[in-house]
């Protein structure tokens, strides 16, 4: 009598029907499709939301100029998602599961330029300077694309690495309730709602199994609002007073102006931006087992640079990607990129109907702040594996990454470090991704390229 089969009860998570399809390109089915994509959004509505509210605050908008403002950064975030993701020919688009939305790095030349505008004509300089911006994006990247040789184990995994430990500030001021300002910012009440959401993703992942394993954190920001709701920490006035649908116009904040002074702030941000991503695409290839070749990097680049031309004109900001959800990513093992396409849809109609983008902002910054702490970490752990690969038998090597991860740590360690560079200097050494990446690729070169034959630092290894 034949016996039934006695396999694995749970497949693992990144198992696809077929060897043809690679986990990238398979297409999950709904029940599947939908809490992965739901985890993407979740991971990334706060950062989504983040440049609109601290810019719209600056210069002064009211709720309906708040609602328009996020409506828009939502909107343009879905767009660029999806373009990224689905792609378009040969244009634009990595068909990698990569998220792309407004990037909080662009924030302080923005309130510089909205300081030393006149009041009612903030926004209109700040756009012109990201409109110029995307500009320069889609002039410059081609050339990120074919720089990728100078890109070994050793400089990736640095900067991955780094992608992680200089985010994991954000998680840690939203664990102690996001507010730098507010009275109670600290609070016992903050970290035990933190450390228990952080507690509960734990438990699923070690005792999980399957799909329940798979959805691990959005089970742990589900049930840790659920538990900050009878201690009064979740905040429904935004679902109470949010208008049920409210899309944006063009130019609805004026015309654009063009300032010299803004724009050269604004692209030596994009060339920040435009590093920062080349590096989560390289991660990403990596973590989906899919290298990311110089043709792909120039396809996502163009990506950002489309973004962030036409975002400005319904009240976007300059976009790149979002590191938390190539932490979504690693942790989860789901590579599929139509669930990250699924994600941009979503954001789409999160914008065009504020209320319901309402709801995915009652989870309390606590919560999210204990989910980071996974989320950022799993990023800074696919750098130390990736720079498993780099050959650090080798002193010169060491070196290389010992310096670079130092002055990649710098700007955390020491935030006033660079207060007497120039202004430009301080907005590239004063990100510890771009820093920790200048100062890899040039001692890359120092060590393997220039006058000397010795063999090269090892090249990523090809899927």
């Amino acid at each position: 009598m034949a016996q039934p089969a006695t396999g694995p009860a749970h497949p693992a998570p990144d198992t696809h029907p077929t060897p043809d399809v690679h986990p990238v390109d398979e297409k999950l089915p709904l029940a599947r499709l939908v809490p992965a994509a739901l985890q993407h959004i979740a991971a990334m509505y706060a950062g989504v939301v983040t440049p609109p509210l601290i810019i719209g605050q600056a210069v002064g908008l009211d709720a309906a100029g708040m609602t328009r403002l996020i409506a828009a950064s939502l909107l343009i975030a879905g767009l660029a998602t999806i373009l990224q993701t689905v792609g378009v020919a040969n244009i634009a688009g990595n068909r990698l599961p990569f998220v792309n939305a407004a990037s909080s790095a662009g924030i302080a030349p923005m309130l510089a330029i909205a300081e030393t505008s006149a009041p009612g004509r903030q926004l209109p300089a700040i756009y012109g300077a990201v409109m110029i911006a995307g500009v320069f994006c889609l002039l410059v990247g081609p050339f990120f694309g074919r720089l990728l040789r100078f890109f070994p184990p050793l400089v990736t995994g640095v900067v991955i690495t780094l992608i992680g430990v200089t985010l994991m500030p954000v998680p840690v001021s939203w664990a102690q309730g996001g507010d730098a300002t507010a009275a109670d910012f600290g609070a016992t009440k903050y970290l035990a709602l933190a450390a228990f959401t952080l507690v509960v993703i734990l438990l699923f992942q070690r005792f999980g199994r399957g799909f329940v394993k798979q959805v691990a954190l959005l089970l742990g920001l589900f049930i840790g609002t659920l538990a900050a709701i009878p201690f009064g920490m979740a905040d429904f006035s935004a679902l109470r007073e949010a208008p049920v649908a409210a899309l944006p116009s063009p130019f609805a904040f004026g015309a654009p102006e063009f300032q010299p002074a803004a724009i050269l702030s604004l692209c030596i941000v994009m060339l920040v931006l435009m590093t920062e991503s080349s590096a989560g695409m390289l991660a990403l290839g990596e973590i989906c087992d899919r290298r990311s070749d110089g043709r792909t990097i120039t396809r996502g680049l163009r990506t950002d640079g489309i973004a962030t031309l036409v975002g400005p004109v319904f009240g976007g900001f300059p976009t790149s990607a979002f590191a938390q959800n190539v932490g979504v990513v690693s942790l989860t093992r789901v590579r599929s990129r139509y669930v990250v396409a699924v994600a941009g849809a979503a954001l789409l109609v999160l914008g065009a109907f504020p209320v319901l983008g309402a709801v995915v902002s009652l989870v309390p910054m606590p919560v999210l702040g204990g989910a980071g702490i996974v989320l950022f970490g799993s990023i800074a752990v696919s750098g130390i594996r990736t720079l498993s690969e780099a050959g650090l038998d080798d002193s010169s090597n060491i070196i290389l990454v010992a310096v670079a991860l130092g002055a990649g740590i710098i700007p955390l360690a020491a935030p006033t470090f660079y207060a007497q560079f120039p202004a430009w200097a301080q907005t590239v050494l004063g990100s510890g991704i771009s820093a920790g990446a200048l100062v890899a690729v040039t001692l890359n070169l120092f060590f393997h390229h220039l006058g000397t034959r010795s063999r090269p630092a090892v090249a990523l290894k090809s899927s």
